[in-house]
């Protein structure tokens, strides 16, 4: 570990030993790596430097936000402005075997990264669903007919947390939770967040990096102005 910040061997490690990913989910992860650098050559899909750490920076930085989750047994799950997959391919290659009920939504605007989520999708044997589409709030009283509501939410490195929110507000189903994965900044932004929004936070601390958290939120009202 360097900086806080966990190494390679140390992330295989602790995917192996503290997440509990059998031999033939390394075997997916290890075909989308393979995936992933070759098409990053002619696609801006991760920059040059994380893709030197694609299991600390994307697959345990991803895989580890499926625990808060696990326990409630989800059946739909949204992931929003999922890029090259972070974290919602990997939740899905995850939960293939661990809750094989559950359904995998990626909602992503950029069609050639869409192409690599197909792409990913089908070398890994995994099923998800792949959304060609900007995610936007919702307004007022509109339900979302193309995708309905979802038990958990993710998204890494999309919005603050305080427009995440306003997003995931509409498509949360009742009792569900959002899980959003931040950096050192965390608590700014839940202090900003909380001008609009209210909701409950759980801050877990994060496998990858000790000054960040996962927030686990839940109970999504706004603000009524005084």
């Amino acid at each position: 570990m360097r900086d806080g910040v966990i190494g390679e061997a140390e992330a295989r490690n602790a995917l192996r030993t503290r997440l509990d990913v059998s031999r033939e989910t390394f075997q997916k992860l290890d075909r989308y790596a393979e995936l992933l650098a070759k098409w990053s050559a002619g696609t801006n899909l991760v920059s040059a430097n994380s893709l030197r750490q694609v299991w600390s920076r994307h697959f345990l930085d991803s895989a580890q936000i499926l625990a808060p989750a696990e326990c409630r047994r989800p059946s739909r799950w949204a992931d929003f402005g999922s890029g090259a997959g972070f974290p919602g391919m990997v939740v899905a290659i995850l939960a293939h075997d661990r809750l094989p009920d559950l359904r995998v939504t990626l909602f992503e605007s950029h069609a050639r990264k869409c192409a690599f989520l197909d792409t990913v999708s089908r070398e890994t044997f995994t099923p998800v669903t792949i959304v060609n589409e900007r995610v936007e709030p919702l307004r007022p009283g509109v339900s979302d007919r193309a995708t309905g509501r979802f038990d958990v939410i993710s998204a890494r490195a999309v919005a603050p947390l305080a427009k995440l929110l306003g997003i995931a507000s509409g498509r949360l189903e009742t009792g569900g939770v959002c899980l959003f994965p931040k950096g050192k900044g965390y608590d700014r932004e839940i202090a900003d967040a909380r001008k609009e929004w209210a909701f409950d936070v759980v801050e877990r601390v994060s496998l990858t990096d000790p000054r960040a958290r996962i927030l686990e939120i839940g109970g999504i009202s706004r603000v009524q102005p005084l």
